[in-house]
């Protein structure tokens, strides 16, 4: 027995029905795609990023300050009453540990009376001096402050809502607008033990390794606590994310024409300080807009159109549309040249042409007629006369 697929039918009407469904979204693409020259592209100062699947972390944003890390500081001090007869230290400069840093003349009795050298206890910055040379000298008062800056603490104030999360040994982010944006990774050092109730914040402290001495107490820092992690999640940097919450989109690169970007809906997920996880919408290595996509929104349909774009690319004309010109459309435009180049020989061979479907009328009329004649039978010949009678020809009327 032999089976017959009923499938078969719509495997043959697949193509038809695909055909639109692809001829609507490239029309769709067309529309939403926007071409720029080169000067265009330089004025948006337009930056892509390849889209790849990647760890996704899942943060907790704070803001906070840098300050001196406990047992960092350190005071110069007597411990005789006197006056100071030289002062060897400068602000925010530094010293080493037991460099000269005073020298007080004490009020005992001598001629000339004693005198103490003061070193410096710390190595460091200078942070304040406060005597100068002549002025008394008071064991309760301190002569001058040094700071260590070479391992600094970074203090997050993290809203308190979010503290359960918070594990110390939690890797961070820490980025200083002071510091050139540099990004600084450390680890969760401690939380606080009590809550700040003015404010609604825990604190979060953290060691940083301070190079170059770019961090200060008092910067003002960010940070991005991450909280837990997920791999293969597709994500693009905050700055491409374009539209309204409900109707999101972003700006990907085309992968045919030079300098364009079609404008690509997406549906989003989570999000860190960073980055924005993407649902759907977008597919590996594409090009994703990331500085100038906000700009590219208003550029309306950029500095080039869609046929002069498509004509470079492809080395031969298109229509305006972008489409392919096909045998037929060209037969139309030259049609529609042609009517247009030549309207006074349309209108020198008027009547010529008026006379042709004139002539050809009245042709098939002649068919017409001489087909009706040829096709009458011959008077006479099988035919009969009711009005006749026997025996008498049809030719004579017996009533005459």
């Amino acid at each position: 027995m032999k089976f017959v697929s009923l499938t078969h039918p719509f495997r043959l009407a697949l193509p038809l029905l695909v055909a639109p469904l692809l001829a609507a979204a490239t029309s769709d693409r067309r529309a939403n795609t926007i071409i720029l020259d080169e000067t265009g592209v330089k004025n948006l100062r337009i930056q892509t990023v390849q889209v790849e699947p990647d760890v996704f972390n899942e943060t907790v944003f704070a803001l906070g300050r840098i300050e001196v890390l406990p047992g960092k500081r350190a005071v110069v001090s007597s411990r005789i009453p006197g006056r100071v007869l030289a002062v060897n230290l400068e602000h925010d400069h530094p010293v080493t540990q037991g460099e000269s840093a005073f020298v007080v003349e004490s009020r005992q009795l001598g001629d000339p009376p004693p005198s103490v050298t003061l070193n410096a206890p710390l190595s460091g910055l200078v942070s304040a001096v406060h005597a100068v040379v002549g002025e008394p000298v008071d064991p309760d008062k301190p002569l001058a402050e040094i700071i260590d800056l070479t391992t600094v603490y970074a203090i997050a104030r993290v809203p308190e809502h979010l503290a359960s999360r918070l594990k110390v040994g939690q890797r961070a982010q820490i980025t200083v607008t002071a510091a050139s944006e540099e990004i600084f990774t450390t680890e969760l050092h401690h939380i606080g033990a009590e809550a700040d109730a003015a404010n609604g914040t825990v604190e979060a402290a953290f060691q940083v390794t301070n190079p170059g001495l770019k961090l200060r107490p008092g910067m003002r820092a960010e940070f991005s606590i991450v909280t837990a992690h997920r791999s293969d999640v597709t994500s693009v940097p905050r700055s491409a994310i374009q539209g309204t919450p409900s109707s999101r989109f972003v700006y990907v690169k085309d992968f045919d024409l030079a300098n364009a970007f079609v404008k690509t809906p997406v549906v989003t997920g989570a999000s860190n300080d960073r980055v924005v996880e993407i649902i759907s919408g977008l597919l590996p290595a594409d090009e994703v807009v990331t500085q100038g996509a906000y700009s590219l929104a208003f550029a309306g349909g950029g500095t080039l159109s869609l046929k002069e774009a498509l004509d470079a690319a492809h080395g031969h004309e298109h229509n305006a549309d972008g489409s392919e010109i096909t045998a037929e459309s060209k037969a139309a435009k030259a049609k529609a040249s042609g009517d247009h180049g030549h309207a006074h020989s349309e209108h020198a061979h008027g009547d010529s042409t008026l006379w042709k479907i004139l002539s050809g009328v009245f042709f098939l009329a002649f068919l017409v007629t001489l087909f009706s004649k040829s096709a009458r039978p011959a008077p006479g010949v099988g035919r009969s006369n009711p009005d006749s009678t026997e025996g008498v020809p049809p030719s004579v009327n017996p009533q005459s």
